[in-house]
């Protein structure tokens, strides 16, 4: 349904480290690079992010997150350890969340400008 989506941080070159890393596990990296601009995938973008004036605030009672397809439960746990390692906050560890089915394998994490963030795997181990 989405082609892509776009964030607006206080600063792309510093919220690069962030999701260069928290990224790379999942498949992802930085195919496009400009004063300001980021943009993510894995053979096209499908995530921008992007200096903002005013960025969004982030809200915790919003509801809104972002989930990245993840390619292994091991791919998870890696994004997860590297967004902590550059910054971000823990949101809930990698693991089984049998209220959103048998498989589902996700890791939470929020990013240096207040976004939640997931990856999930759904493959069984």
């Amino acid at each position: 349904m989405l082609d892509h989506i776009s964030i607006g941080v206080r600063d792309a070159g510093a919220s690069k480290p962030f999701y260069d890393a928290a990224l790379k596990p999942l498949g992802y990296s930085c195919l496009s690079q400009s004063p300001g601009s980021l943009g993510y995938g894995a053979q096209a973008i499908q995530l921008w992010v992007n200096d903002a004036g005013r960025p969004v605030p982030a809200e915790t009672e919003s509801g809104l997150h972002f989930c990245f397809a993840a390619p292994t439960r091991a791919s998870v746990d890696a994004f997860h350890a590297a967004a902590l390692r550059q910054g971000g906050k823990d949101n809930g560890p990698p693991g089984l969340r049998a209220a959103y089915g048998d498989n589902y394998y996700a890791a939470f994490v929020i990013d240096p400008d207040g976004y939640h963030l997931e990856a999930y795997c759904g493959r069984p181990e």
